[in-house]
């Protein structure tokens, strides 16, 4: 199986769980401009990237934080980062 097909099977067999993390990130209330819920979401981010091996940490800015995450590679010498702002806004028609 090549990799692409182990990450369309993954894709494919995670769907549910992709879909109720999209959702739950959705809903959280975030608008940066007010600083409102943006802690909230900050916590959900880094939750979901513990989840999947991350070491995380929340840096307060002042505003928007910054998620900074590590996932060191198995056996390969690797390290994937995730660096995220919280920069989300919410608009409501």
């Amino acid at each position: 199986m090549s990799d692409y097909n182990k990450i369309d099977a993954y894709l494919n067999d995670h769907i549910d769980e992709s879909i109720s993390e999209l959702s739950r990130l959705v809903a959280q209330p975030s608008v940066g401009a007010q600083n409102l819920g943006m802690a909230e979401c900050a916590a959900i981010v880094a939750e979901l990237l513990k989840k999947r091996g991350f070491s995380v940490e929340i840096m307060p800015t002042g505003g928007a934080s910054v998620i900074f995450g590590e996932c060191k590679g198995k056996n390969t010498g690797k390290t994937l980062l995730s660096i995220t702002t919280m920069t989300s806004s919410r608009l409501n028609h």
